[in-house]
């Protein structure tokens, strides 16, 4: 069994190619059909995560755990492993990092949408959070718009700094902001673990796409109900979108998302002018799949070629 950790799932599947595999197959009906929905457990500590899901020729397994009070012990708020099987005889044929994988897949996820609904000349990026999704969201959406400048928003000052020398690496303009700097910006990345609105809508630019990724509870959000009543809402998939809180608590959430992830790559939804644009991830099974299966063709392939 291939164990593939952070290094090797991001040599072997760059954003850019990460993004391709899941348009391609977000396009097939099979692909997101029938995935169970996340089963999740209370524990003392926090709560244990299970999302298994079938895509032939694999079946794959994400269990991770969230813990609220690790970071203040120093340890990662989020844990687990990922197993890949062969879907025809469920022999092991892979483990990955669980959180390294979120991570990567929530990020692609993300630039997708990105790509399919901000504007060609969208450039200016603010992103809420420090963590891996927020230094992930950075390097993703870089790969699918030419970026002028990132600020990176946080609620401590000090962990900012970690963020912004990665987009730096990257080669890009960055600097902290403050939640104002939403004002000016024409994408926003909210990677968050927050529980109420990050900032006030009303400041946004009439054509500016957001991103939320933060939540995948119903009683928490990181957008206030005025941006999600007034945007052009797309989502994974309309049954994931009852759990999002972004959308619970603006309304009613069938009302309220104009489409799903496979009509906006399939060109059935189109962002109304003069509005922003909001694309809600709560994170599905099958997104898991398609990059784990993905990266392990090609360390299989690479495997085999020596």
């Amino acid at each position: 069994m291939q164990r593939i950790d952070e290094v090797a799932l991001r040599a072997a599947l760059p954003y850019p190619d990460a993004v391709a595999a899941l348009a391609d197959a977000v396009t097939n009906p099979g692909t997101t059909a029938g995935t169970p929905p996340r089963q999740i457990i209370d524990t003392a500590a926090g709560q244990l995560l299970l999302m298994p899901a079938e895509i032939a020729p694999y079946v794959g397994v994400k269990v991770v755990t969230v813990a609220p009070g690790n970071p203040v012990l120093g340890l990662p708020r989020i844990n687990g492993v990922y197993l890949l099987f062969d879907s025809a005889t469920l022999v092991p044929v892979a483990q990955f990092d669980a959180a390294a994988l979120t991570a990567v897949r929530t990020a692609a996820v993300s630039a997708l949408a990105v790509d399919r609904l901000a504007p060609a000349e969208a450039s200016r990026l603010v992103v809420f959070g420090a963590g891996p999704q927020a230094i992930a969201h950075v390097e993703a959406i870089a790969a699918v718009r030419q970026l002028r400048s990132v600020r990176v928003v946080t609620r401590t000052p000090d962990r900012a700094p970690a963020v912004v020398e990665w987009a730096l690496r990257l080669g890009l303009a960055a600097s902290a902001g403050s939640p104002d700097s939403i004002a000016d910006a024409d994408l926003v990345a909210c990677c968050t673990t927050a529980r109420q609105p990050l900032f006030d809508s009303s400041r946004l630019l009439a054509e500016a796409t957001v991103v939320a990724v933060g939540s995948h509870e119903p009683d928490a959000r990181e957008l206030d109900a005025a941006l999600v009543r007034q945007a052009t809402v797309v989502v994974e998939s309309r049954a994931s979108a009852a759990t999002a809180g972004d959308l619970v608590l603006a309304g009613d959430p069938a009302e309220l998302v104009a489409g799903d992830l496979a009509d906006l790559v399939a060109g059935r939804v189109t962002p109304a002018s003069g509005r922003p644009r909001v694309f809600k991830s709560v994170g599905e099974a099958w997104e898991d799949l398609v990059v784990a299966a993905a990266a392990y063709t090609r360390v299989s392939a690479v495997s085999q070629d020596r």
